[in-house]
Formats: structure tokens, C-alpha cells, sequence
């Protein structure tokens, strides 16, 4: 979500707040509003905890979830790196095209999926490809000794390991928010801020500013919902650093 949408969505509700509490007359007089204001508030609270605990909620469930997308990146970047490692302790007649996939495989996920990640919620067939081949190939080594063996058996750990983390990755290009939960999400702000304009005190001006002010909070927490909802896109979507760190921290020769 650009700042544009963050302005507007921040925007609508505030203008909408305000409108309303400015609109002219009432449907319930100034005098009955008052005399019920104790019971108006008890019911206020009752509402306003109920979409403050469902809020709340789904902060934490997009927030978890963003941390574990980026947890998962460098899980698979580690087992890339162990499996680079590896490698080099083949002769290079054996070990040498696995390096060379390891580091396509790196700079493809950067460059070719990472921006699918982004845009369409999608993987890259060139990254899928060269990870058959990675495991193709690491199957392939023929261990000549026990501690070629023992390489080859990490190698191979290794492989399973980053197949498995970038399966995990990809099935976190989904929204963390599933749309059912955006429904009673949209709906408990308008009924919460709704509900103050029930109330009735006697500076008008003070009124309006509580409802803006809580009608500004709400409009942050569900930016900060939407933002967090996609792991790889918005304001503090996850980066390929995991990637870029292997890359910048490889031998001048490969």
C-alpha cells in the first residue's frame, strides 16, 4: 500500500467522522442523549473492547506472520550457503557446476522471482527449473572417500532444506488476512465510530476532536493491517537481503 492509499484511506474516514458529526439535526434530541449517555458508554466500552481484542488480533497475525516470511528467506539462504560450501569440497570437474547453480539460483531469486513476488503473487519457472537441477546434480556427486562422503550427505540435507524453505516462502505470497476477517474488520470501525456520535457533550468542538482523534487511530491500525498483510509488498515488505548478504560474502574466486 503506497502513501497515496494510506493518505486516502486515513483521509475518507476522517472526513467521513467529521461529516457526520456536523451534519445537521438529529435523530435523537440533545436532552435524551444525555440522559442516556451512562448507558450509552457502558455499551460503547462493551463494543470498543470487542474490536479493540479483534484488532489487536490481526495485528499480531500479520506481524508474526511478515517475521516469519523474512525467518524463512534466510533459512533458505543459509542452507544455499552450506550447500555453495560443500560443493567446493568436490574437484571442481563435479563440484563446479553446482557452484554455478547455487549462485544462479541466488541471483535469480533476486532478479527473476523477487519482483514476481511483488507484483503478481507468483513464482519464477527459471528459479523452480534451476532448482531441479541443483538436486540433480548434488544427487549426482560421486563421494570418493569418507570425508567426500560426509559432504555429500550434507549436500544433499542441504538441497532438501532449501527446496523445502522455498516452498514455505512461496506459500507466504498469499495475504496473511484472509478477506472474512476484513468484513467485520471494516464494519466494528464504522459501528465504533458511529456509535460516539450518540453521545452528547456540551462542546461541540471536543466532541469532534475525540472522534477524530479515535477515528485517526483506528485508520492507522488498519493501515498498519494492510501494509502488513502481504509479506513481499507495502511499506515494510521483506527484502532479498538474505540473498544479497550470500552473494556479497563469496570468496573474490568463486
Amino acid at each position: 500500500m503506497t502513501w497515496s492509499n494510506a493518505t486516502i484511506m486515513f483521509g475518507t474516514l476522517a472526513v467521513v467522522a467529521l461529516g457526520l458529526r456536523l451534519r445537521p439535526g438529529h435523530p435523537v434530541s440533545k436532552a435524551d442523549r444525555t440522559s442516556h449517555n451512562e448507558v450509552a458508554a457502558a455499551i460503547f466500552a462493551m463494543i470498543g473492547v470487542l474490536y479493540a481484542v479483534l484488532l489487536a488480533f490481526v495485528v499480531i497475525v500479520v506481524w508474526e506472520a511478515s517475521d516469519e516470511a523474512r525467518a524463512t528467506t534466510f533459512r533458505e539462504s543459509d542452507h544455499l550457503a552450506g550447500l555453495y560450501w560443500n560443493a567446493r569440497q568436490f574437484p571442481s570437474a563435479e563440484g563446479g557446476e553446482l557452484t554455478t547453480l547455487t549462485l544462479q539460483y541466488a541471483h535469480s531469486v533476486i532478479e527473476d522471482e523477487w519482483p514476481l513476488m511483488m507484483d503478481g503473487h507468483r513464482s519464477a519457472a527459471r528459479t523452480t527449473e534451476l532448482v531441479y537441477r541443483i538436486r540433480d546434480t548434488a544427487n549426482a556427486l560421486a563421494p570418493t572417500g569418507p570425508g567426500q562422503q560426509l559432504q555429500f550427505e550434507r549436500a544433499v540435507a542441504h538441497v532438501e532444506g532449501l527446496a523445502s524453505e522455498r516452498r514455505a516462502r512461496l506459500t507466504q505470497i498469499e495475504d496473511a488476512v484472509p478477506p472474512l476477517l476484513w468484513a467485520p474488520l471494516i464494519l466494528g470501525a464504522v459501528l465504533t465510530i458511529a456509535f460516539t456520535f450518540l453521545f452528547s457533550i456540551s462542546s461541540v468542538r471536543l466532541h469532534t476532536v475525540m472522534v477524530l482523534l479515535m477515528t485517526a487511530m483506528i485508520c492507522v491500525a488498519l493501515i498498519v493491517v494492510k501494509e502488513l498483510n502481504y509479506p513481499f509488498d507495502g511499506l515494510s515488505s521483506v527484502h532479498p537481503d538474505a540473498f544479497e548478504v550470500f552473494l556479497a560474502r563469496l570468496p573474490t574466486t568463486h
